[in-house]
């Protein structure tokens, strides 16, 4: 009996000392619930800087000069003396129009000039007769008409027939192609005997391209946000997929007026604007339909203030409750049947940063300008030296609020300096 009572009461010692524990933590979580929560940031430093405003847009390396050949009537290829990549010069025959259909046309026509011709002589020999016997009152007034309308419809035909006959010789010339300029056969898309288009009456075969490999632009397209950004003369650093360790140097030098839209009456429509910059680099080998991607420098400024591009964000301001006399409480409003009042100017979104003092973070209103990859410009708000809040992005969008209680993390030590960025 001893033993039973000895065991009974270690187990109440034991049940006792456990719940001596429970109770201890549930009042550490108690009080830890009540205190109040830290967030870790980062914070970077507002300093001077050269920024430059960037606007990137892809497309393609195309000849500043190129010319798609078409023949002006159609037929046969018979001669196409050219290969895709050949060299030609000014003047030099490209391809060559099977002539039988022209030349019988010409002869044709000619035939007909000639009988035009001798109508003529004839109707001419005969209103001088008819206008001397006239003037001796041997022959009526309307026969003297009738001789000189013969002989006006005589004139008429034969200007007709030699228009023809200009025009039938004008077509046999055009069955042979010459170059209208120095270049390069960038694209050739007929084989020799293949039956072509002319643009005379249809929209024509393109039979090759003639470009000026010389001088190359690139051409990219440009949202309408980004277009109001750039201008002619504006350098550009152009990034060819075919040469990923070069940067080609290029100059804005044309921007389209009128935009180019896709997917038009759907959620997915695009506008953008055609922008052309001439490559100044010599040395590489561009070929045209080349994809690349070019950085156009639209702006720098120097030695002004920034702060890292992710700590600008965005507040709504808070409802400020007002009565008439702008001391009422909510309670009291109801009562009154009076109700707050926020005005317009109030209601836009505010950009802010959120500025490190003495482990609280304080929500500073900024007005910011040009920005590059890595960093905005501040116009108003922010002092140099300043520590803003730089990380992270959950903090700084969701997190933060006016007077939240913070921990500086250390840095992380970057790969380099960030692109744009100046002392």
């Amino acid at each position: 009996m001893a033993t039973n009572g000895k065991k009974s009461r270690k187990k109440v010692i034991i049940f006792s000392a456990l719940g001596v524990v429970v109770i201890a933590l549930l009042v550490i979580v108690f009080l830890g619930s009540k205190r109040e929560p830290i967030t870790l940031v980062q914070v970077e430093k507002v300093q001077k800087r050269t920024i430059t405003q960037i606007v990137t847009a892809t497309g393609k390396i195309q000849p500043e000069v190129q010319v798609k050949i078409s023949p002006e009537v159609s037929g046969e290829i018979v001669t196409l003396p050219v290969k895709e990549g050949q060299r030609v010069k000014k003047g030099d025959l490209l391809m060559k129009i099977k002539p039988d259909v022209y030349v019988a046309q010409r002869d044709q026509t000619s035939a007909g000039l000639l009988r035009a011709k001798a109508d003529l002589v004839k109707s001419e020999l005969e209103f001088k007769r008819v206008e001397s016997l006239y003037a001796k009152g041997l022959v009526s007034e309307s026969e003297w008409v009738q001789s000189r309308a013969t002989f006006e419809a005589s004139k008429a035909n034969y200007a007709q027939a030699k228009a023809s006959l200009d025009q039938a010789e004008e077509n046999l010339r055009k069955t042979t192609v010459s170059s209208p300029m120095d270049g390069i056969v960038s694209q050739l898309n007929s084989e020799l005997g293949e039956r072509v288009l002319g643009t005379a009456q249809f929209q024509g075969t393109e039979v090759m391209t003639i470009a000026d490999l010389s001088r190359m632009e690139g051409q990219v397209d440009v949202s309408e946000n980004d277009v109001v950004l750039v201008s002619i003369g504006d350098t550009s650093r152009i990034a060819v997929d075919a040469f990923p360790d070069r940067k080609v140097n290029a100059v804005v030098y044309e921007i389209a007026n009128t935009a180019k839209s896709k997917g038009l009456g759907t959620q997915e429509e695009v506008t953008n604007f055609t922008v052309k910059m001439r490559v100044l680099d010599k040395d590489i080998n561009l070929r045209p339909g080349m994809s690349m991607t070019a950085d156009i420098e639209t702006e720098t400024k120097h030695d002004v203030l920034t702060v890292p591009i992710q700590s600008v964000t965005t507040r709504m301001p808070k409802m400020e409750q007002k009565g008439p006399q702008g001391e009422q409480p909510p309670q009291q409003q109801a009562s009154t049947g009076t109700t707050s009042v926020r005005t317009r100017s109030d209601n836009r979104p505010k950009e802010i940063v959120f500025v490190v003092d003495n482990g609280v973070v304080k929500a500073v209103s900024v007005k910011r300008g040009i920005s590059n990859d890595t960093h905005v410009e501040i116009l108003e708000g922010a002092t140099e030296g300043m520590d803003v809040v730089s990380g992270s992005y959950k903090a700084i969008n969701r997190e933060l609020e006016d007077g939240t209680k913070v921990r500086v993390e250390e840095p992380k030590k970057q790969a380099g300096k960030a692109k744009g960025e100046g002392a």
